[in-house]
């Protein structure tokens, strides 16, 4: 070894090793549980949807149906990917970036929703409630990966 490699060597070595983030840490491993406890449910939730809209519709109920998962899928998964973006980023940026993020996709499914009314293929009633129903499993999943993930909280209790 040189004596300019060891040298290089030694200032890397008293260089301090970069501090790891916590909040990054605790946004990712919630975001992992919130991927995993959210895809179970929802696909769980939106083959029986799926199945119920077409024995009681008929095939635009299916593709209704079908249709209105995807929606509400992809956008349980938006979710997730922008707490993934952001989670190297200081708090209350992840929290503005989150509720910025809802509203958001709240316009973009009225959006979505107010633009298939008119597809014939697809029965209005089964997307909508189908999305309703598998944005709404996609919440509790949210909540419960939030319950069961160890995460250092902080609560504050006021009088």
């Amino acid at each position: 070894m040189s004596d300019t490699e060891a040298e290089q060597a030694e200032q890397v070595a008293e260089q301090p090793a970069e501090k790891a983030n916590p909040h990054a840490e605790a946004v990712l491993k919630l975001a992992a549980a919130m991927l995993r406890f959210t895809l179970i449910g929802t696909t769980v939730v939106a083959a029986v949807a799926a199945l119920l809209c077409a024995v009681l519709v008929g095939v635009t109920g299916l593709w209704g149906s079908l249709v209105g998962s995807a929606i509400a899928i992809g956008s349980a998964l938006v979710t997730i990917l922008m707490m993934r973006k952001t989670a190297a980023l200081p708090p209350s940026f992840v929290m503005v970036a989150a509720l910025g993020g809802y509203a958001i996709k709240i316009m973009l499914i009225f959006g979505v929703m107010t633009a298939l009314r008119g597809v014939g293929a697809l029965d209005v009633k089964s997307l909508g409630f189908t999305m309703l129903v598998v944005i709404m499993v996609g919440a509790l999943a949210e909540f419960q990966a939030f319950r069961r993930t160890k995460l250092p909280t902080l609560i504050i209790e006021s009088e």
